[in-house]
């Protein structure tokens, strides 16, 4: 009776290994992260202008301020449940078993890509917490960078502080990144 043999490529190698780094960046994330409130349900949605500029902020919602506890648990569950369903959909994508090499080749890098971001999200968390922040939320997409912050006034020297922490850690031009207070 013959045995019957296993042969492991190079992609089926790289899908794997791509696969195993997503699930760890996700779990680094949702450990790192603080404990959050699951019996808030309020959320409250940023309102932004264009015309922002560079050491300027602007107020999330600025009736709101009793409820800042409740936008950040709140932030954080809803970015936790966007990036659990991201890495499902990849998974899927990869482990789908009717996909060309090129496509196996795009959906494996955008699995890198997508566990790239929680990595630098949670850094830039860490980071402006680290500069007295009570507490913070960042939202990277690879081209913008919008950080919402909780303090009881935002100046120029800070908002310059977080804009260097997020020009450190990514690639997203200056013109493109957002500031965002809660009080």
């Amino acid at each position: 009776m013959k045995k019957p043999t296993i042969i492991i490529g190079k992609k089926q190698i790289i899908m794997t290994c791509l696969t195993l780094m997503l699930a760890v960046a996700v779990y680094i994330n949702y450990a790192a992260a603080p404990p959050l409130d699951t019996e808030s349900s309020s959320s409250i949605l940023e309102d932004r202008s264009d015309d922002i500029r560079y050491g300027e902020t602007e107020f999330v919602n600025a009736e709101a301020a009793p409820m800042a506890g409740d936008y950040f648990a709140q932030a954080r569950l809803d970015k936790m449940r966007d990036r659990d369903e991201a890495v499902q959909t990849l998974q899927t994508m990869i482990g789908g078993g009717d996909v060309t090499e090129d496509e196996a080749l795009v959906n494996a890098l955008d699995a890198v890509q997508v566990s790239k971001l929680i990595e630098s999200e949670g850094t830039i968390e860490s980071l402006v917490k680290a500069q007295g922040f009570q507490d913070c939320v960042a939202y990277l997409d690879g081209e913008n960078a919008k950080v919402v912050v909780k303090t009881e006034g935002l100046d120029k020297a800070q908002a310059a502080s977080i804009k260097e922490i997020i020009l450190g850690e990514t690639s997203v031009e200056a013109e493109n990144i957002r500031i965002f207070e809660v009080k």
